[in-house]
């Protein structure tokens, strides 16, 4: 049980998601500072008011404090669209220029590791001399008869 455990957190996946939730964490502080210092302050001036937690209203002697959420909304909206237009989109931008290129018949410009490079061509040689297709691979017969 204490082997599939350790098994468990030591796989990559769990490893990049813990290194993931602390540059996330990292990360709110700056946006949270970025809001605090920057945007605030920003809003305050066209609107006014320089922080919205103060901001509630009383129905039957219950108060109700949506300033607080107002901030909070404005700290996710400024985190997501950072992460999409720091992260999400040129990644995108960058998978779809290199699907283009695919597409036009352009080798992948990543240099290849020198043992693939080998190993296609031995491939390639072994396909000309049984006369087959280089860089066409045919499909490997079944380990089990019958399948």
């Amino acid at each position: 049980m204490i082997q599939g455990f350790k098994a468990f957190i030591m796989r990559g996946n769990v490893v990049d998601l813990a290194v993931a939730v602390v540059i996330g964490a990292a990360f709110k502080a700056v946006v949270d500072a970025l809001v605090a210092d920057i945007i605030t302050p920003i809003i305050a001036a066209i609107g006014g008011k320089p922080d919205f937690s103060s901001l509630n209203f009383t129905i039957n002697k219950s108060t109700f404090k949506y300033g607080d959420l107002i901030n909070q909304i404005i700290s996710f909206l400024i985190v997501a669209a950072a992460i999409y237009f720091l992260i999400v989109a040129p990644l995108n931008m960058l998978a779809e220029r290199r699907q283009r290129r695919l597409a036009a018949g352009e080798p992948d410009p990543e240099p290849k590791a020198e043992d693939v490079q080998l190993l296609e061509q031995i491939r390639d040689l072994l396909a000309s001399q049984t006369g087959g297709t280089p860089g066409v691979t045919a499909p490997s017969p079944s380990p089990r008869p019958g399948v």
